[in-house]
């Protein structure tokens, strides 16, 4: 797996999930639960993976909206 996004913003991170999902790109969210390590104040970033066949596709597809 590879990393395409890393983000701080819940609203930037569902949006890429979605947009990548709508091309058929499976991607999910890494470090989603460390907020509770951290106090909820959302300071570590979550990561967006996306399998190592697609990750130049999401990439481009993400940079095409505006996304990253």
């Amino acid at each position: 797996m590879k990393e395409v996004l890393r983000t701080t913003d819940p609203l930037t991170m569902t949006r890429a999930e979605d947009v990548l999902r709508g091309e058929g790109i499976m991607a999910f969210q890494f470090d989603q639960h460390m907020s509770v390590l951290e106090g909820s104040i959302g300071i570590l970033p979550r990561r967006l993976m996306v399998a190592d066949r697609d990750h130049f596709m999401a990439a481009a597809i993400l940079r095409d909206h505006g996304i990253g």
